[in-house]
């Protein structure tokens, strides 16, 4: 349901792709905030960065969705814009799991602000190199091809001759075979294709990071009425229920405008950490 907060009812957005995110994303902004996106596909956001590491991304997740947005702001000539942009690595806590994060910025040039749609998740990307066709077949299906899609290319990782839009058993198999004999040391390097319309779990993680930008457009600044009214930093230090240190749970949420800055404190329901959180009794 559209939010009767949202004062981007019937607007349009820039937003430039050309992974298909737009599939996600119009849906969920329409019916949440009710602005229609305008999709941009006339500039290769590939040249932004790969993640099959032909082209590096040169700059921070943050910054390659800001210029995302821009590019689609000026191809389209729109004061709205959105970027979209993906990044993957250990999980923060164990490093042990992959974790996808995604991010949606969000730029309006007529009121001057800028508001980031962030969320995480699980994600299938992986990989692996090897000369055999069941090893092969157990890791497809360790990421669940062929609804996932997989890139190949002979020899190692980072080997120029790369195969992608591989959704099929028997494309696999083909490409499979060609990069084994392609390459000098006969084994073929496979990992998961992780571009947005080739990877419905990373799918779910932009429509969560949608979701969580909808959410703060819909939050307005109770001074000057601007959208984006959010959380930007968290203050730790709630006292031991046994000792009563301060502990790095979280004692209170900073909310700020993303327009006029005004801020507010709001504390946490909970007024006492658990002992196992607390660095002195649980060391």
């Amino acid at each position: 349901m559209i939010s009767e907060n949202s004062i981007y009812r019937n607007s349009h957005v820039a937003l430039l792709t050309k992974h298909r995110k737009e599939k996600i994303i119009a849906p969920l902004l329409a019916s949440t905030i009710g602005c229609q996106v305008k999709l941009m596909t006339n500039f290769d956001t590939d040249q932004l960065g790969t993640f099959t590491r032909e082209i590096p991304r040169p700059d921070t997740q943050i910054e390659a969705a800001r210029k995302k947005a821009r590019l689609g702001m000026r191809l389209a000539g729109l004061s709205l814009g959105l970027g979209s942009e993906g990044s993957f690595g250990p999980d923060p806590f164990t490093g042990m799991f992959s974790m996808n994060i995604e991010m949606l910025a969000w730029i309006d040039d007529t009121l001057g602000i800028e508001v980031f749609g962030i969320a995480s998740g699980k994600t299938n990307f992986s990989h692996l190199l090897t000369a055999s066709w069941e090893q092969t077949e157990t890791f497809a299906r360790t990421i669940d091809f062929p609804a996932h899609g997989l890139v190949v290319r002979p020899q190692h990782e980072d080997d120029p001759r790369i195969r992608k839009d591989i959704n099929d058993w028997k494309t696999l198999r083909a490409v499979f075979s060609w990069a084994c004999d392609e390459a000098d040391n006969g084994f073929a390097f496979l990992e998961t294709d992780v571009r947005a319309h080739m990877n419905p779990m990373r799918m779910e993680i932009i429509a969560l990071a949608t979701k969580d930008l909808a959410r703060k457009l819909r939050t307005l600044c109770p001074v000057c009425n601007s959208p984006g009214f959010q959380v930007v930093e968290y203050i730790p230090g709630l006292p031991c229920a046994d000792c009563g240190a301060p502990t790095r749970e979280i004692k209170a949420d900073i909310y700020r405008c993303a327009k006029c800055s005004h801020q507010v404190i709001a504390e946490h329901p909970e007024k006492i950490a658990p002992a196992g959180r607390c660095d002195w009794c649980n060391p």
